[in-house]
């Protein structure tokens, strides 16, 4: 098991790597630079501009500057933001336990109505809870997250007037739990939909499989009940495939959130990313991207080790 992990370690590394560099590529192939931002209707000439590039290190050659930055991410230094002059590090610790409120509140309800939903569905296939189910997976891979969002906003907060469209909490009085509850309910309902399509389906393919085990038959046979069936016996054998399948969606779970962030204002990292960008904050941007990458190549070694204990085949082949 050592030597397969190992594996895995020395595979997610040149990844991480590779990731750090195209973004690195993409953002200083961009016209304009933050000198030039800064610039913009202040009457600043190109010399004031030359200088202020020299001072952020943007007149150095890309490769130079590049391992700069990676020097000292390595030194576990993040760098530090163009404009606000405040270290990338602390910048991005203020934005992750929105963040992670946000995703895990999305991804915990998307859980907890997929899985019953799906052994419902695989429980009475064409029956009330399995079109429920094809119509929720349906709207899930159909409709796409800016849209459930705009939609979200329209409904219950313009018109409706139930829900707030805006932040994390309501500017001016006092930030309590409800509050908070209130600005959270229709951003994570998004991430909510927009993940539950793909986990209800393979939820209720997972469970049809295992009903079809000699097991489950003997099961039957010795007169053990369907929802004693159901809950002891074809989850636990869905399980893993069902765990493989949530660990696998987290990462588009990440990327979807940062829309969602961005459209209800939301102050986690998607936010932070989308306003480095603009303002062509480059540590800001790189900051974020490392995080978000070490989210997703951790989420998925823990992927490859859930394989390999549970099918030793994994582990010793080629894998």
């Amino acid at each position: 098991m050592g030597q397969y992990i190992r594996r895995r370690l020395v595979t997610a590394i040149p990844v991480f790597f590779g990731i750090t560099i195209l973004v690195f590529l993409m953002l200083n192939l961009a016209q304009g630079t933050v000198a030039d931002l800064m610039g913009e209707g202040t009457g600043a000439s190109d010399g004031d501009r030359a200088t202020l590039e020299a001072a952020l290190g943007l007149d150095q050659p890309l490769p130079v500057r590049y391992l700069s930055w990676l020097g000292g991410l390595l030194r576990g230094d993040l760098g530090t933001s163009y404009l606000t002059g405040r270290e990338v590090g602390k910048l991005i610790a203020q934005r992750v336990g929105p963040s992670l409120l946000l995703t895990g509140t999305g991804v915990v309800l998307a859980v907890a109505l997929a899985i019953p939903l799906g052994m419902l569905a695989a429980w009475k296939p064409r029956s009330g809870w399995d079109r429920l189910a094809s119509g929720l997976s349906l709207i899930s891979f159909g409709v796409p997250g800016f849209f459930l969002c705009l939609a979200g906003i329209f409904l219950f907060s313009v018109t409706l007037g139930w829900l707030p469209a805006n932040g994390m909490y309501t500017a001016g009085r006092y930030a309590g739990l409800g509050d908070l509850l209130a600005h959270l309910i229709l951003p994570a309902g998004v991430v909510c939909l927009s993940s539950l399509g793909e986990l209800v389906k393979q939820t209720r393919n997972a469970c049809l499989e295992t009903m079809g085990e000699d097991y489950i038959i003997t099961a039957r046979a010795k007169g053990l009940g369907d929802l004693a069936i159901m809950t002891r016996h074809v989850l636990r054998g869905a399980f893993v495939p069902v765990l493989t399948t949530i660990l696998s969606h987290i990462p588009h779970i990440l990327g979807g959130s940062v829309v969602v962030e961005q459209i209800f204002g939301w102050p986690g990292m998607g936010s932070l990313l989308f306003s480095g960008i603009s303002d062509r904050d480059y540590p800001v941007v790189m900051g974020v991207t490392v995080v978000i990458a070490l989210a997703v190549l951790c989420t998925n070694l823990l992927l490859d080790l859930i394989y390999g204990l549970a099918d030793p085949r994994v582990r010793y082949g080629k894998g």
